[in-house]
């Protein structure tokens, strides 16, 4: 861990060293700081009440390079302990897929790890701007689910959590109100020196008073689970009127898989602030096909069932202190995730918040012995709990 900080240290100072050269102005450092504590009652055979501490930085840099283009990096950090440092512990090295995640290193009384999160640069013109890196490709206008987002999938239920970056390359062109996209990303195994599962494609967005729209197609090459590659073609739509309404769907088609209603994911939604922006309200449906790109089948982040409801309300006390009630419902097998928060701003830049989440599902109440995805989790795991309680405190700097 020590040595993975010292190359850290080492790559900040070169680019301060190296900004007289790079340009007249000095590298840009922003991030963000988190301070978690976090308490699980427990579920069936699992501790009596678990705890977890958590310390997560990230740091953002950029610098121009004269005035053509600029070069952006950012570091994760993380120090976990207690309930979080056993699971970081347990899952780190290799995960269920069999790629590489994020190893964590064991301290005096202590978990750690530090992961690189972008690394890339922009070349840009009055036309075009061309990005090659470790960065980030967001797609559609879905706030919540994201479907046509395939690239970094969401998951509501961690909606702090850092979409992850991949390695590729894009080249917008801006001709008037319209954005046109190339992009070509590394096959998602990083092990992979054949190009099994190279992806690229292109997306088209234009943008007019009220409405916004957005297409894209991509193409992933032949690998051992998709003999002829899989093809995705998205299409999203934001309409601003009084409310904001917003639709995103992608639909995946793989050979091996057929091209029925199992390759489309669609999500559509609303939301809406009143009262002088004193309560604003958020709803978004989803519909996943089993073999779409939300699903599980796909990504990590997805989910394992069809039908599911996001809802959120939020009330403002003043412009410092707010509390909001959101609630991830999966309808299949009827199963809810309720979180509560209260967030206030203590001073610009720093805020205080505090979570409760209770997992419900339809064994909670009836003791079927069915559980839900999104109920609590099974005792036989290390994180079996039927509530979560979390106090943060998040600086921005």
């Amino acid at each position: 861990m020590m040595k993975g900080l010292r190359k850290l240290s080492l790559l900040i100072g070169l680019i301060a060293v190296s900004r007289g050269a790079l340009s007249a102005e000095g590298p840009s450092i922003s991030g963000i700081l988190d301070s978690k504590v976090s308490l699980a009652p427990g579920a069936g055979d699992a501790d009596a009440c678990s705890f977890g501490i958590e310390e997560y930085a990230n740091l953002r840099m950029q610098t121009k390079i004269r005035d053509n283009a600029v070069f952006y990096a950012a570091f994760n950090l993380i120090a976990v302990a207690g309930s979080s440092a056993k699971s970081a512990l347990e899952f780190s090295g290799l995960n269920s897929t069999g790629l590489l995640s994020t190893p964590f290193v064991g301290g005096e009384n202590y978990a750690a790890a530090m992961e690189l999160e972008r690394l890339y640069v922009r070349v840009n013109s009055d036309y075009a701007d061309v990005d090659i890196g470790l960065m980030r490709l967001a797609f559609g206008y879905g706030q919540v689910f994201g479907p046509s987002d395939f690239l970094s999938p969401r998951n509501p239920l961690f909606p702090d959590a850092r979409p992850r970056g991949i390695l590729g390359a894009s080249a917008a062109f801006y001709p008037g109100d319209t954005k046109l996209l190339g992009f070509g990303a590394a096959p998602k195994d990083p092990l992979n020196s054949k190009g099994e599962g190279f992806l690229f494609g292109l997306l088209g967005e234009h943008h007019w008073d009220m409405l916004s729209l957005q297409g894209l197609y991509g193409f992933e090459t032949p690998r051992r689970e998709s003999a002829y590659g899989i093809h995705r073609i998205g299409l999203s739509v934001k309409v601003d009127w009084e409310a904001g309404v917003f639709a995103d769907g992608l639909y995946t088609y793989n050979h091996e898989a057929g091209s029925d209603i199992d390759g489309l994911a669609v999500s559509i939604g609303v939301d809406y602030s009143f009262y002088d922006g004193k309560w604003y309200v958020l709803a978004e449906y989803l519909f996943s096909g089993a073999a779409s790109g939300t699903s599980r089948q796909e990504a990590l982040t997805g989910f394992s069932n069809r039908n599911y409801l996001y809802g959120m309300i939020r009330y403002s006390f003043t412009d410092y202190t707010n509390a909001a009630l959101a609630c991830l419902a999966g309808f299949d097998d009827i199963s809810f995730a309720p979180i509560l928060t209260l967030n206030h701003e203590l001073f610009q830049g720093l805020t205080l918040s505090l979570s409760g989440q209770i997992p419900l599902d339809r064994d909670l109440f009836t003791g079927s012995g069915e559980r839900g995805e999104l109920g609590p989790v099974p005792p036989e795991q290390t994180q079996g709990k039927y509530a979560l309680i979390t106090l943060k405190a998040r600086l921005r700097f």
